[in-house]
């Protein structure tokens, strides 16, 4: 606005609001030297994040807040549902923009594809975290938090679904996925592209999800909610067939294969995990293979054997996917719908 021909800051209530949840990670970790590569997981706090970020507070009004503290390798389903319960709760309120979440790269793309299919608004959230501790020469974590912001504070970046942000790259929940331990380009989306780019606080859109996702999505978790268990089992060559036994004998109501190839197991396996399936187990056939779509009926029988496949998702989404659906009585291709629509 101007005042007597001159730009002046905008009044606080035509600010946006931006919320920043915390939940640890390498992010807010720290080590004893700048060039060290080991270090401690959620050493800091969300306060002390945000102000080592210069110019975050011009991006939009922002408060944080400690949901957790832990390494993601730590992350629990009680921790994402609560995230999500959180998250909706703020952002039924008209003042509050968007969400940032902070976490860990390790399960980061889990976390975020369970919140894109529990959080029941159009409003931006968006994850961020960074692969050097905040002590690093170098960190990322800061350029990736204030990139998050402006994500989370842009209009335009509502009715996308969950996103992610590192990198400068803006990800979907559903497509992208960690592909090397330590580099800070370490998220991809190798099957449907970028959302979009945050480049030092401007943000650029390519395109919107064709999935089900947030507001159009059926699933709701209230806090407390004690998930049904999912296993995942790695297929490789010369699989043991009685790992799905196990699974089976220790109470998962579904398996996720993360098969060879398309999907793909071994003769003795098949049997097994038919023989599962006819006894109510639910099989879904993902791969281990980073990119591509497993496909029904190519080289194994899934009519037959009573398997689901999991589409585009790999195996960790296939996982959380068919954990929310078993949540309620769906026949088999109401099961195999979702992974076509989610």
């Amino acid at each position: 606005m101007l005042i007597d021909g001159q730009p002046q800051d905008k009044p606080d209530s035509d600010r946006p609001r931006v919320v920043i949840l915390a939940t640890g990670g390498t992010i807010a970790g720290t080590a004893a030297s700048g060039t060290q590569a080991g270090y401690a997981s959620g050493q800091v706090s969300v306060d002390a994040m945000i102000d080592a970020v210069p110019g975050i507070r011009d991006l939009a009004d922002v408060r944080g807040e400690q949901v957790a503290n832990v390494g993601s390798q730590d992350m629990t389903f009680a921790i994402m549902i609560e995230l999500a319960n959180w998250i909706n709760a703020l952002l039924a309120d008209g003042a509050v923009s968007g969400v940032v979440v902070t976490h860990g790269t390790d399960t980061m793309e889990e976390t975020a594809y369970f919140l894109n299919l529990t959080v029941k608004s159009q409003k931006p959230v968006v994850l961020t975290g960074a692969m050097r501790p905040a002590t690093a020469v170098s960190a990322d974590g800061p350029l990736n938090l204030y990139n998050a912001v402006a994500v989370a504070a842009d209009p335009e970046a509502a009715g996308r679904g969950v996103l992610v942000v590192m990198n400068d790259w803006i990800h979907g929940a559903h497509s992208l996925t960690k592909t090397n331990t330590t580099s800070v380009e370490t998220f991809l989306s190798p099957i449907n592209g970028l959302i979009g780019t945050a480049n030092y606080g401007k943000t650029q859109y390519f395109r919107r999800p064709f999935r089900r996702h947030t507001d159009t999505s059926e699933f709701t978790v209230a806090n407390g909610t004690a998930l049904p268990r999912v296993d995942i089992l790695y297929a490789c060559a010369d699989m043991p067939a009685d790992l799905v036994d196990c699974s089976v004998s220790r109470g998962a109501r579904g398996i996720v294969i993360a098969g060879d190839g398309n999907g793909n197991m071994n003769a003795a396996t098949i049997a097994s995990a038919s023989r599962a399936a006819g006894e109510g187990t639910v099989i879904v056939r993902s791969s281990r293979v980073p990119t591509g779509t497993v496909s029904r009926n190519v080289e194994i029988d899934d009519d037959c054997h009573q398997f689901i496949v999991s589409d585009e998702l790999n195996p960790a989404k296939a996982r959380i996917l068919l954990m929310l659906a078993l949540m309620k009585d769906r026949n088999l291709d109401a099961l195999q719908q979702l992974y076509y629509a989610y």
